[in-house]
Formats: structure tokens, sequence, C-alpha cells
């Protein structure tokens, strides 16, 4: 009897210890695996397959356009455009023979893109642009960054050969420079419809408004030169001031230019939604941001352009 009793007990501890044994080596295995997991769920850092990630969607260039709400940056909500008809791409048989687009040519801040809403509205076809503004993408312009003749213009700010050798005609948006040059600061501040805040053109003592307008004004001639005198193909020239005074008559001299047919019907449409969302709203500052030496110079300047501008419309009998 003892040694029947001492053999169960040591088969008793033996199947004990066993359980033991086993239920350690079954929670060792699950644990190994949770972690294995958690390591893919982000635990522990795995190096992507580099053909699957997607590219940033927001670059630093573009982040001074994001409609964030800030002091003087309006929300800007995502594509709330009535348009007149559904948009669409220029179709391919009309298309067929034009090698080079037409380019919507302005100085940044002489109301390019609010021109580029009318045009959609107005024709129902894209209008392009050789930049990618993300913030224009996502409302209203879904063909930004295509350059080419599936679109009606493609909206540029470039001057140089190279700029003007990618267009086959142009149309040159001219505003005066003092306006454009404070609806640009206002654009870098706060976005396509928002503004800079006060403090912003006293920033550095001024230094900082000082070279601004000094660069911009700069390049406000040099763009509308350029064009004026080195492109070769047909250019249709407009002021900024004559589209938003008589809105309709300008947009049809634009229209004429471009070839392409509006039944009345739609026309009017544009012009009944012609505000849209991307004209700045007139703000009066309680100061003139310009100082007599910058109004002197903007004069000069803005008499040199118009000038040949003038000439050029109604050129010298020889």
């Amino acid at each position: 009897m003892p040694f029947i009793t001492r053999l169960k007990f040591w088969l008793l501890g033996l199947l004990l210890l066993s359980y033991i044994l086993g239920v350690v080596i079954l929670s060792a295995i699950s644990l190994h695996g949770f972690k294995k997991g958690n390591s893919r769920l982000g635990n522990k850092p795995i190096s992507p397959d580099k053909s699957l990630v997607p590219k940033p969607q927001l670059p630093k260039r573009v982040r001074s356009s994001d409609y964030s709400a800030g002091a003087f940056r309006p929300v800007l909500k995502r594509s709330k455009i009535h348009w007149c008809s559904e948009l669409k791409f220029i179709p391919p048989d009309d298309v067929f023979g034009k090698q080079k687009p037409v380019a919507l040519v302005s100085f940044p801040g002489s109301g390019n893109t609010w021109l580029r809403y009318l045009l959609q509205q107005a024709t129902g076809y894209y209008t392009g642009s050789v930049y990618k503004d993300y913030g224009l993408l996502k409302n209203g312009f879904p063909a930004e960054s295509i350059v080419n003749s599936s679109v009606l213009v493609v909206k540029t700010h470039e001057w140089g050969l190279n700029a003007r050798n990618m267009f086959s005609k142009a149309i040159l948006l001219v505003r005066a420079p003092d306006k454009s040059i404070q609806a640009e600061f206002n654009r870098q501040s706060g976005g396509h419809i928002g503004f800079a805040s006060p403090d912003r053109y006293r920033r550095n003592n001024g230094k900082y408004w000082n070279q601004f307008v000094a660069d911009n004004l700069r390049g406000w001639h040099q763009i509308n030169m350029d064009w004026l005198y080195n492109f070769t193909g047909p250019t249709h020239v407009i002021f900024y001031e004559q589209l938003v005074d008589n809105t309709e008559h300008t947009l049809k001299t634009v229209i004429n230019f471009l070839g392409v047919y509006v039944p009345e019907k739609k026309f009017q449409c544009a012009i009944e939604q012609k505000e849209g969302i991307y004209r700045r709203k007139r703000r009066v500052l309680n100061f003139d941001p310009f100082t007599a030496e910058m109004r002197v110079k903007i004069k000069a300047l803005q008499e040199k352009v118009y000038n040949a501008i003038y000439k050029m419309a109604a050129p010298e009998k020889r």
C-alpha cells in the first residue's frame, strides 16, 4: 500500500508539473505573437515600401495658402461654388492642331484667380496653371498644374524667354502697381481672401514692407514690359479696374479673343455669379502704407507701362 500511494503521488505531481510547463509555453508563444503584431501597428518602426508611401499633400511652399482660421485669414469652406454648368476639359477634337495653350499672364495680386473663375463660369471649361496651389485645387480649380490645350487658359506670373515660349497666345491682365502689390502682401499674409494685419506693415520698423514694395514694384514692371514687347503671339491686354467696373463687356472681349462660343443664357449666369469666393472684400486701413517716396517710384513705373500699352493699342502713324 505505501508503495502504491507513493506512486500515485509521483504521478499526480508529474501531471501537475506537465500542466504548469504547458501553460508557461503557451503564454510565451501568445505574448511573442502579440508583441510582433503590435510592432506592425506602429510600436516598433518598420521600413515601408517606398512605392506605397503617398506623396505629401501640403509642401512647405503652399502652407502660406492654407485657409485656416486666423485674425485676418477667413475660413474658406471646401468648394461651395455654384457653377453655371458642369466643368470639363476642352474636347479633343477642338484641341487637335493647337500645339500650345493660351497664357493668362499677370503680376501676382492682379485678379488672375478671379478672371479664371469668371471664364470657367461663362465657358464651362477648366483653366490651368503653371503652379499647383492646393487651396485652389480643392476649391474650384481641379485643373491646377495642367499646362496644355485641354484647358481654356493657363495662369502664369512668370516672365522671360522660357516662360513665353510655352504659349501661343496671351491675355495680359494689368492692375495698378500699388493695388496689386498690396493685394499680394495680403495674400502672403492671409491667403487668397484674407488680409495682412497692420503690424505686418511695421515689421522690423517698416524695413520688411519697404523691401517688399521695392522688390515687387520691380517685378511688376518686368513682367508687364516683357510680355508686351517680347511675346510674339497675339496678345489681348485688359485692366483689372475695367474688369471690376464693367465686368460684362470686359469678359466678352476676353471670350471673343479666345474664340469660344458661349450661349447668352450661360454668359448671363456667369455675370449673376460674378462675385464668387475669390474676390477679396475691400478693407480700408487707417493709415497709408505707402510713403511719399514709394508713391513717386510707383507713379513713374506705372506711367511707363501704361504708355507702352497705349502705344501698342494705338500705334503712331509713320
